[in-house]
């Protein structure tokens, strides 16, 4: 009797938590969009920076997907400790997608993490970058955050971009900033996981 009494308790609390999960599963699911949307306005004026024509900046399941995949991939590329953390669409009055907003950082700057926002148009090209996140030395490392250095990366393309110390450089290349060279590859390295996002994972 004892036995059978404890068998029919376990079995009752078994079921109350799997009718819990069931209703916190649904619960995250209705209030999934209204999330992204909250987190989405929180960051629009910094989405804007490096995508000033979007109107609208969307989450996309198979963005995400393809997000997912490239993390997944990105420790086989030869772009150091990096990763992608967010991507969203960039689009026009119409909803037509005019490219993309990609969040992405590197764990490798002289002070440790540095996190970018990197636009992204429709044909790949790179739109601009911004910095979210960057601890680094004022007068060296912290000039990443300098038009002269971001400014750069706008309207170069290509599957992946490396960093010069010559002060010369070409269609591929980031000239890097003078004794912050780890820096420069860090954020480099950065632009370089949300361009293999979309060269790699996501179709167009």
């Amino acid at each position: 009797m004892k036995y059978g009494q404890i068998l029919k308790d376990a079995l009752i609390l078994f079921a109350i938590t799997v009718i819990s999960g069931l209703i916190l599963g649904g619960v995250h699911e209705l209030t999934r969009d209204t999330i992204n949307k909250s987190a989405i306005a929180a960051h629009l004026e910094a989405y804007k920076t490096v995508f000033p024509d979007a109107v609208d900046f969307k989450a996309d399941d198979k963005l995400t997907d393809a997000l997912k995949k490239s993390n997944e991939e990105l420790p086989s590329q030869d772009y150091g400790n990096v990763g992608l953390d967010q991507a969203l669409q960039a689009v026009d009055k119409s909803g037509s997608v005019l490219g993309y907003v990609v969040t992405s950082h590197s764990n490798d700057s002289y002070d440790g993490l540095v996190q970018i926002l990197v636009g992204i148009n429709a044909d790949k090209t790179i739109k601009g970058i911004e910095m979210l996140e960057l601890n680094d030395t004022p007068g060296l490392g912290q000039r990443a955050e300098e038009p002269e250095f971001k400014g750069q990366f706008a309207g170069k393309s290509g599957e992946s971009l490396t960093v010069t110390k010559s002060g010369n450089a070409g269609e591929g290349e980031i000239n890097a900033i003078s004794g912050a060279t780890i820096t420069s590859r860090a954020v480099t390295n950065a632009v370089n996981a949300a361009l293999y996002l979309m060269y790699q994972n996501v179709d167009q």
